[in-house]
């Protein structure tokens, strides 16, 4: 940050006269405020080449950068056009990429170095050009600024002009790496978020799958979970995180024998032991990992099974000693199992499932998140409703 302040000094340090020192800091004023804003890429070209331009008063001015895999350079921030691609060896800008010098050029036609290739895309008239190299932090070349066309009464760009472009190229240069070092890692990010959520709906469904008579059971629990946080009051981003981890709260059901999996019967009390250690069985699998998506999905799975009365299993804990996540979970868990068929039972009645959840506030489940059940019944419950439709019509 220092640097970038002394680079943006230096071009203050050109001024001739004080108005002219006057107009450079009232630029630099407006613009380095949105600079150090943005996050895109892209726009940060935009705004750069609009610095670069008012600065040294040029017509156009753009930045090109090298795309390596197309062995091409590019822009999108020539003023008035689209985006251009051209030989990364093309032109005025090709030869700073290829010597890494800067040039200072009064007419574009009268030199072999230009390409005409741009003007006939765009059917403009280059005449006066500047071109810098910009250098990333290993010293190679990463792009080029370029200005085109002097305005004012001077018709060529001077060499005080061209030490204020590469004075802005210095400052640019380092912006624009930070910037992109900033999307790669957005990128990977987002890219290992994606891998942590499609991980979780393959275990889950793996989980699942042991259970015959469970079928979209954790897609409903997910988004079942996800409303009850919103209701609840949550902000968007628990919520989504609640909805993401849902899918696995049964995953210790991998470590559940068949025969006790899908019994149609009624357990033992030695079964019932066995049955009941998935909670535990799935939170242990889960904290093997350092992810913090499934580190928090070791927490849901741990305590699905927990009473707010202190009843459940496997810790016994009570009220908020249970993981909020846990208790919302818990709710979107009993739901669905109360209101779809299961091996040893069948569907119960609407009213009947709401009123046991009215019964179980303040024992299984914590009040608040009962009365938030109830309040916002009709939207919670409608994805059974419709079940229950598709499935009255097929018999018919």
């Amino acid at each position: 940050m220092e640097s970038n302040a002394q680079d943006l000094m230096n071009i203050v340090g050109t001024a001739e006269s004080k108005q002219d020192s006057d107009r450079i800091l009232d630029l630099l004023f407006s613009y380095m405020p949105k600079i150090a804003a943005e996050r895109s890429l892209q726009n940060l070209l935009v705004l750069m080449a609009d610095l670069g331009r008012s600065l040294v008063r040029a017509d156009r001015c753009s930045l090109w950068l090298i795309d390596e895999d197309k062995n091409e350079l590019w822009t999108k921030v020539a003023h008035g056009v689209n985006e251009l691609r051209i030989p990364i060896t093309a032109g005025f800008v090709g030869h700073s990429v290829k010597t890494g010098e800067a040039l200072l050029v009064e007419d574009a036609y009268k030199d072999e170095r230009f390409d005409h290739r741009s003007d006939e895309k765009t059917h403009y008239h280059t005449t006066s050009v500047m071109t810098v190299p910009l250098m990333n932090g290993a010293g190679k070349v990463m792009g080029v600024y370029q200005a085109i066309n002097k305005q004012g009464e001077t018709p060529v760009f001077s060499k005080q002009d061209l030490e204020r472009l590469a004075l802005t190229a210095v400052y640019s240069a380092k912006t624009i790496e930070s910037a992109t070092l900033t999307a790669e890692l957005e990128a990977a990010k987002v890219e290992l978020e994606a891998t942590q959520k499609e991980l979780i709906h393959i275990l889950g469904d793996v989980s699942e799958s042991r259970s015959r008579e469970t079928g979209d059971h954790i897609q409903r629990v997910a988004e079942i979970s996800y409303k009850l946080a919103v209701y609840y009051g949550l902000p968007e981003q628990e919520a989504q995180r609640i909805r993401l981890a849902a899918p696995m709260h049964d995953l210790g059901k991998v470590g559940i024998p068949d025969a006790i999996l899908n019994k149609p019967g009624r357990f033992t009390d030695e079964e019932y032991a066995v049955m009941k250690s998935h909670a535990q069985i799935g939170e242990q699998i889960l904290l093997k990992s350092k992810r913090e998506l499934l580190v928090f999905a070791a927490s849901l799975a741990g305590a699905h099974h927990e009473r707010w009365d202190g009843k459940g299993y496997p810790r016994g804990l009570k009220g908020e000693e249970i993981p909020l996540a846990g208790r919302i979970c818990a709710v979107a868990d009993v739901l669905d199992a109360l209101s779809s068929p299961r091996c040893y039972k069948p569907a119960w009645p609407e009213e009947k499932v709401k009123e046991e959840f009215i019964k179980q506030s303040g024992m299984q489940f914590q009040p608040e998140l009962v009365d938030v059940l109830v309040k916002n019944w009709d939207d919670i419950f409608g994805c059974f409703r419709k079940i229950r439709a598709e499935m009255e019509a097929v018999a018919v």
